[in-house]
C-alpha cells in the first residue's frame, strides 16, 4: 500500500530533522549541491543534485539510498545503489524498526556504500 499524504508529510519532517539537517553541505556550496527525496508507493529514495563535472551548466542526480517500508511486518528495508545502477540490500543491516533508525544506519555508512 502506498504512503498516504499524511505519512508523506510526517516522513518529510523526519527526513529533515534526522537526516538532511545533519549532512547538508556547507553554506557556500548549497547553491551548487542540493538534496532531494522521492516518494514512490512505499519507498523513499534519497539523492543529491550537483553540477556535472564535464558540463558545468548541467546537473546530475546522485542516489544515496532507498528505504522501503513493509507495512505487513512494520519494517524499513535499506538499499544502496551499486555500480550496476541496481538497488541492493544493504549488507550490514538490511532492515530497521523505524525510519529514524534507517536514517541513522545510512548516515553512519559503516561500509561506505551510501557516500562512497
Amino acid at each position: 500500500m502506498a504512503f498516504t499524504e499524511k505519512e508523506i508529510a510526517e516522513h518529510t519532517i523526519t527526513l529533515e530533522k534526522h537526516f538532511w539537517s545533519t549532512i547538508r553541505p556547507p553554506v557556500n556550496l548549497r547553491p551548487l549541491i542540493r538534496e532531494g527525496q522521492r516518494f514512490s508507493a512505499s519507498a523513499i529514495e534519497l539523492f543529491f543534485v550537483r553540477p556535472r563535472f564535464n558540463r558545468p551548466g548541467q546537473t546530475v542526480e546522485e542516489s544515496i539510498a532507498k528505504i522501503r517500508y513493509v507495512r505487513r511486518t512494520n519494517v524499513w528495508l535499506i538499499f544502496w545503489q551499486r555500480a550496476d545502477l541496481k538497488w541492493h540490500s544493504y549488507p550490514l543491516q538490511p532492515e530497521a524498526e523505524s525510519l529514524v533508525a534507517a536514517l541513522k544506519i545510512i548516515k553512519k555508512d559503516s561500509n561506505n556504500c551510501f557516500f562512497g
